[in-house]
């Protein structure tokens, strides 16, 4: 994937959130396996050195899709909190996987269900509240 030129930054809150979710889920998932690829390779950062504009949970995150120019806005979350009519895609979707820890101006191509997609990161606004680990 195109994406390995990015470096996945993920503060440690998300990390380890997403670290012990991860192994938690069994099976032989492709998007749980991508998103396990994305944390192998994650450089963890303390909270308050996060980059500005950096995608973790929670981010509501606008991206464009390079081949049509759609842009499409949507928050990444943890799978419990998904809900497609609020907008809210979870971190094991390919989208969420292949978007969490990039930044504002990064692209990544990423095998989607309809194929393999690019897009370009317009703009990521962090949401304050954050959800329990639990």
């Amino acid at each position: 994937m195109d994406n390995q030129k990015n470096h996945v930054i993920l503060c440690e809150d998300d990390f380890r959130m997403l670290k012990q979710f991860a192994e938690n889920f069994s099976g032989s998932n492709v998007n749980e396996m991508s998103l396990s690829y994305e944390l192998n390779r994650a450089i963890v950062v303390e909270n308050d050195e996060l980059p500005a504009k950096s995608i973790r949970l929670n981010s509501q995150v606008i991206v464009r899709e390079l081949a049509t120019n759609k842009v499409l806005e949507f928050s990444i979350v943890m799978p419990a909190y998904a809900d497609i009519r609020e907008k809210k895609i979870s971190v094991l979707t390919p989208m969420g996987a292949a978007l969490i820890g990039l930044c504002k101006g990064e692209t990544v191509e990423w095998k989607m269900p309809a194929g393999l997609k690019k897009f370009e990161v317009l703009d990521v606004i962090q949401n304050a509240a954050q959800y329990d680990q639990a």
